[in-house]
């Protein structure tokens, strides 16, 4: 059998966690803020991005270029 427990009281888990113990009760303790698997396809999503289109910042090089006219590049 598997029971979630949520709660923003730090000390009414803390009791019922010690109760578990008492009991001899197995406690896995899940972060909260996603699944692993929501969290893996986001993470994907960000790694493999491609833009539909050019860069709205347009050639980097060129900018640089254009503002360091007065001094050299090394």
């Amino acid at each position: 059998m598997e029971l979630t427990l949520k709660s923003d009281n730090p000390k009414s888990l803390a009791k019922i966690i010690e109760l578990a113990k008492r009991l001899n009760i197995v406690i896995e303790k899940k972060e909260i803020g996603g699944e692993e698997g929501e969290r893996e396809k986001i993470k994907n999503r960000i790694l493999n991005f491609k833009a539909n289109g050019p860069s709205s910042f347009g050639d980097a090089a060129e900018w640089e270029r254009q503002q360091r006219e007065d001094r050299p590049l090394f």
